[in-house]
This record gives structure tokens, C-alpha cells and sequence, in this order.
């Protein structure tokens, strides 16, 4: 537990120190689409997964793989120098809480919240609009959608705003979204309208 505590604080860090010197470069949105397609290349990629994670892959051999991910993927130099920084301090098997740290602290910055969305499937770009905007109007301030695919979720959607667990009101609006987005006719203009509802 404590050793949980201690990575998650390590990972706040290097998401703080990260975000700030992307402020500084005006390159916010453009680290912020590198982390997005960081974190899809390490959900499809097993070779990528068992780099990260495994303590038999030495400190140079990594450093290497993820400089050659970063130049492939056109990563900015800040987000290649954050990958080769972790690599070198043995903590890339704490990339996927930088990089959800660096979300929350960017929407933080922004006044948004971040809700945690898990689906059983993957959302089109409509849905996952209708999803955000449903929620902002049900939380009451503007909140930043982060969707993850689970597939054993059999067809559930388990949502967290901030640290905290969704009200009944805001999981019945939810449900009819949910509805709605797996409608086979008019998906996109019924999430919309899910989405407008009071």
C-alpha cells in the first residue's frame, strides 16, 4: 500500500515538472495529443507493454526502444525527453499514472474536471461528445472525458468524476445515454438529445 502511495506521488512529480515546462514551451495540446496516442500505442502493443513493465529489460535497452518510439510517433522533444527520463530513473513502468496525472493537472488548470469513463466499447467522436456534454450538465461544471475500453464490462459503462462516485440522477442519464449510443438507428442525433436533456 505504501509503495503505491510512494509511485503515485513520484508520478505526480514528474507530471507536474512535465506540464509546467510544456507551459512554458505554449506546447500543452500538443503533449497532451502525444500522450493520447502514447497511451493507444501501449493499449495495442504487447511488446510495448512488457518493455514497460518488465524489470529484466536494462535501463540502456529501454532508454532506447522509447527514443525510437518518440522519433517514429513525432513526439515533441519535451515528451521524448519525459520517456527518456523515466527510462533512465527505472520508473517507465509508471507511464500510464504520468500520463493520468498530466490529464488531471492540465484540467485542473483549465477549471475542468476529469471523469474516468470505462466502456465495453469504443466510442465515436459524437459519443464521446454527447458523453461529455451530458456529464458537465449533470456535474455542473465542464468536465474532460477520458474514455478506456474494457471489454469485460459486457456492455457497461462505470464512470468517476473527479474522487468521486456518481449521484443515482447523474447514473439514470447515463443509462439513457448508454442506450442511445448503442442504438443501432440514429445513434449520433439520440446521444445528442440524451445530452440536452435537464
Amino acid at each position: 500500500m505504501a509503495s503505491k502511495q510512494t509511485s503515485g506521488v513520484a508520478a505526480l512529480r514528474y507530471a507536474t515538472a512535465f506540464v509546467d515546462t510544456a507551459l512554458e514551451s505554449k506546447k500543452t495540446d500538443a503533449i497532451e495529443k502525444d500522450l493520447n496516442d502514447l497511451a493507444a500505442m501501449i493499449e495495442g502493443s504487447s511488446d510495448l507493454q512488457k518493455l514497460i513493465q518488465s524489470p529484466l529489460v536494462s535501463r540502456e535497452g529501454q532508454q532506447k526502444c522509447v527514443q525510437e518510439v518518440a522519433k517514429k510517433a513525432k513526439f515533441q522533444d519535451i515528451t521524448a525527453n519525459l520517456l527518456s527520463l523515466l527510462a533512465q530513473n527505472r520508473r517507465l513502468n509508471m507511464i500510464n499514472a504520468v500520463i493520468s496525472a498530466v490529464h488531471a493537472d492540465l484540467a485542473n488548470r483549465r477549471g475542468e474536471i476529469v471523469a474516468e469513463v470505462q466502456t465495453a466499447f469504443k466510442l465515436s467522436k459524437e459519443q464521446e461528445k454527447a458523453l461529455q456534454e451530458a456529464l458537465t450538465k449533470a456535474v455542473g461544471k465542464t468536465v474532460a472525458v477520458k474514455v478506456a475500453v474494457q471489454e469485460d464490462l459486457l456492455g457497461g459503462m462505470v464512470v468517476t468524476v473527479g474522487s468521486q462516485m456518481i449521484d443515482d440522477s447523474v447514473k439514470r442519464k447515463l443509462e439513457r445515454l448508454q442506450i442511445a449510443m448503442k442504438s443501432s438507428a440514429n445513434t449520433n442525433s439520440a446521444s445528442a438529445k440524451v445530452a440536452n436533456e435537464n
